[in-house]
């Protein structure tokens, strides 16, 4: 499997406009259906949800037939709400059910679980940093549900890889397929996945039915347990030159929008903090992703050190930067992220209450 993710903005926008909204309602959850691979830009702030929205209404779609693709990116907004409000480094709604240890078995480390469509999977995970919705539920039950795993230590491999890492939907994710924030566990049996991927595998341990899988002890490809070393190496960039004049527009892992305050003089610093870094460790190639993009808006600076740093170093009351649940200590100017639906804020127990909430702001807007 060979995916490139382009950083140039026309790539990304002409990615958008080939959305086909029927299509991808009929099709999301197989491997091959007509998904919009537009996860890696939103995820760092490169695009937004509303103006995915937006483009595709210019383009002429009706909300009605993007009513599959507007609940997915609600989803997006959803997740990030709820990290507004609760802590990701903690079970959201109840304890775990059926949790054993806070390990990884080791079958899906090394993509050897024998359910050959999450193999796959995985290894593609590992190559290009991607991997499908649908896949990741199927890995995160297997996982946690079969295996037996909490969900926290899975998570944080799962984002370390993920092109597309965002610490609010990765985990909320993960916590919904384990229990910890839904009311039931997520399970998958051979069946389903066969459906979904195009596979044909019979006689694994999950070619039963759903009554059997929920009481079934771990598989013996999931007993055995490992640990593992997220490595981070961050770039050394620290020598960075500031007009004293000019307001500081600070950039981070979630916030590569190459058309903020695209107009005027600005100091325009990616801002990568250690400590963030430290706790939620990203490959190499997603660390190459997010420099890809950031080279794309003009007269970047890079800044390796912590907020107080580069506070010192620039003008304080002139710094302006995007609200995110991990930049709670930055103090300056702080600007609203792009919603769906701005006004609609605070924390939701469900996505159903969360989406009736606002999708009657969409249908009026976008009628």
């Amino acid at each position: 499997m060979e995916l490139r993710f382009s950083p140039k903005l026309n790539d990304i926008w002409d990615r958008v406009d080939a959305i086909n909204p029927k299509e991808y309602a009929r099709s999301r959850n197989y491997l091959t259906g007509a998904v919009t691979f537009l996860s890696p830009y939103i995820s760092r702030g490169v695009i937004s949800t509303k103006q995915v929205v937006e483009r595709l209404v210019n383009n002429g779609h009706s909300v009605f037939d993007m009513e599959m693709l507007l609940k997915e990116l609600a989803w997006r907004d959803y997740f990030q709400r709820v990290a507004q409000h609760k802590s990701m480094d903690e079970d959201i709604k109840q304890a775990q059910g059926k949790c054993s240890h806070h390990q990884m078995p080791a079958a899906i480390l090394e993509a050897s679980t024998g359910i050959d469509a999450i193999d796959t999977a995985i290894q593609n995970l590992y190559e290009t940093g991607y991997m499908h919705n649908h896949l990741r539920m199927y890995v995160a039950s297997l996982t946690c549900n079969m295996g037996k795993a909490h969900w926290k230590m899975p998570s944080q491999w799962m984002y370390y890889h993920l092109l597309d890492a965002d610490f609010a939907s990765n985990t909320c994710s993960w916590q919904w397929v384990a229990g910890a924030n839904s009311s039931k566990l997520y399970y998958a049996n051979q069946e389903n996945i066969n459906k979904f991927t195009h596979t044909h595998q019979r006689n694994t341990f999950l070619d039963t039915s759903y009554d059997v899988l929920e009481e079934m002890d771990v598989p013996e490809s999931l007993k055995a347990l490992s640990r593992f070393d997220l490595k981070i190496k961050l770039p050394t960039y620290t020598d960075i030159k500031l007009n004293p004049e000019w307001p500081s527009l600070v950039y981070t892992f979630y916030n590569l929008d190459p058309q903020w305050h695209a107009e005027g003089n600005y100091n325009r610093i990616l801002l990568l903090e250690p400590s963030m870094f430290e706790k939620y460790p990203i490959s190499p190639q997603s660390m190459q992703f997010m420099l890809q993009l950031a080279n794309e808006i003009p007269a970047m600076q890079v800044f390796v050190g912590s907020f107080a740093e580069l506070k010192a170093l620039a003008e304080p009351n002139k710094i302006i930067y995007k609200e995110h649940p991990l930049q709670k200590d930055y103090s300056g100017i702080e600007e609203s992220r792009d919603w769906m639906v701005a006004n609609v804020e605070g924390y939701f127990p469900s996505f159903f209450a969360y989406w009736k909430k606002i999708s009657k702001s969409l249908y009026a807007q976008y009628k």
